[in-house]
């Protein structure tokens, strides 16, 4: 945050031997750290009091948006359903889809009608 740098901290340090003296310095440097610990707890509170607004302007926002979304969806919706009401309303079970219908076999090729014959190449065994 502040761009201290070792040798300011030197003559901080210098100016304040000279001034407070060497025997009152660590009583000094005592409270100047209590009074530094209370301005960063401050700052910290500060900052998370801020990042809390803007999460919930984030929040908000992105509420709108979705209530936004969510009724066009709803709109979209009803526009199908008033589209669709025009058309049959199927009730009952679903179709069921029916096997397709085989077509006969060429015309030049014989067909077997008897019971007993087995197709070619069938390992059948008639007894």
């Amino acid at each position: 945050m502040f761009d201290i740098g070792a040798a300011e901290l030197l003559v901080i340090l210098v100016v304040a031997v000279v001034v407070i003296g060497p025997k009152d310095l660590p009583l000094a440097m005592r409270t100047a750290g209590r009074w530094i610990g209370k301005m960063r707890r401050i700052s910290a509170h500060f900052r998370s009091g801020i990042d809390t607004m803007v999460r919930e302007a984030e929040l908000e926002d992105m509420e709108k948006k979705w209530k936004a979304q969510n009724e066009e969806i709803m709109r979209r919706s009803a526009a199908l359903t008033e589209a669709e009401a025009g058309a049959p309303v199927m009730t009952g079970p679903p179709p069921v889809d029916k096997a397709p219908i085989e077509t006969p076999p060429p015309a030049d090729t014989p067909i077997d009608a008897s019971p007993d014959a087995a197709p070619k190449g069938s390992d059948h065994v008639q007894g």
